[in-house]
């Protein structure tokens, strides 16, 4: 009889969850947690560990050391798009298939970018504390300029699922949308520019690329201050892209009307930091994706590419070129 498929499955996704997902691969599999939340409950975990499905927050992360921790690691299953918590180079020199869950959220994040871009636009945040705080501020509000939103030029930086998404639900608000990437998309109903011409150009500029070696910092200051004056940014992709110093330096600038940042450099955000007092900021704790469909979404696909890993049919969505059948070790 063949031995049960070790999986290892790591914070924060609850126990009771993993084990119901999963429950239908039956004894074909083995469904483990590490005994501590912690490095050394990590790294004791991979030790027998064949299958992983990953800790998207990176408090867990799969660096070169934990890979080295893992000599039957043969399959390693992201519940999230970026794979930054992982040590991608090290997994695909053992020839490790790695996966993420592309797609999985793109109708919640572009929502949420869309969302935010309104109340950028109508200083929404903002009347709503002012209100709060016993005031009546009907002058105020228009002395600030209220915009709407289909008169603003935007301009989307990445057009992956997500990408591609928010310029969609944009278009279909009448905007006149434009888009950068690496590679242009030839069928893309937006106008391609290149990304100095992007951000000259873009009355609401939306961050939606991976954070790679080759986006971060992507947008420093110098960058930052190509933006029109007024302009408005709405960042639902990784920190580190739009440096939060680069963000705060443009806001106090007058180059930047207004911030909606769902990602930052360091997460949490920091107690005192100075983001969190800007009244011009709109601020979200990484949660632009975590819709309900969303949800449901990332977990019928890990579950689909645990299972058919178990089963030894291809995984999907794998990033790093390695086979997609997952092979034993």
């Amino acid at each position: 009889m063949t031995a049960p498929w070790r999986i290892l499955s790591l914070p924060p996704i609850d126990e009771a969850v993993v084990r119901g997902l999963l429950a239908p691969l039956g004894d074909a599999a083995e469904v483990r947690f590490p005994a501590a939340a912690d490095r050394s409950g990590l790294l004791a975990g991979l030790a027998d560990a064949e299958i992983v499905v990953a800790d998207f927050t990176g408090r867990l992360a799969l660096d070169a050391e934990a890979v080295a921790a893992a000599p039957h690691l043969a399959f390693v299953q992201m519940p999230a798009v970026g794979t930054d918590s992982l040590d991608v180079p090290a997994l695909t020199s053992r020839d490790v298939p790695v996966a993420n869950a592309a797609g999985f959220n793109r109708r919640g994040v572009a929502e949420w970018a869309v969302g935010a871009a309104f109340a950028l636009c109508r200083h929404l945040a903002w009347g709503d504390r002012a209100v709060r705080a016993g005031g009546w501020p009907q002058m105020e509000i228009a002395a600030r300029r209220p915009r709407e939103l289909h008169a603003q030029r935007v301009g989307v930086v990445g057009f992956g699922a997500i990408g591609s998404e928010i310029a969609r639900l944009f278009q279909a608000l009448s905007c006149d949308v434009s888009y950068w990437t690496r590679r242009p998309r030839p069928e893309a109903s937006a106008t391609y520019r290149d990304l100095d011409d992007l951000v000259a150009s873009s009355d609401i500029l939306v961050l939606a690329v991976p954070l790679v070696d080759g986006t971060r910092g992507l947008l420093g200051p110098e960058r930052l201050a190509l933006l029109p004056d007024g302009a408005l940014l709405v960042n639902v992709a990784r920190g580190g892209i739009a440096p939060d110093d680069a963000v705060l330096a443009a806001l106090e600038s007058g180059r930047l009307a207004g911030a909606a940042l769902d990602v930052f450099d360091a997460e949490p955000l920091p107690d005192g930091h100075p983001l969190r007092s800007h009244d011009r900021v709109l601020l979200s704790p990484h949660a632009a994706g975590a819709s309900d469909l969303s949800q449901l979404n990332l977990v019928t696909m890990v579950r689909d590419n645990v299972v058919a890993a178990v089963r030894g049919e291809d995984v999907q969505n794998v990033v790093n070129g390695v086979d997609p059948q997952v092979r034993r070790r």
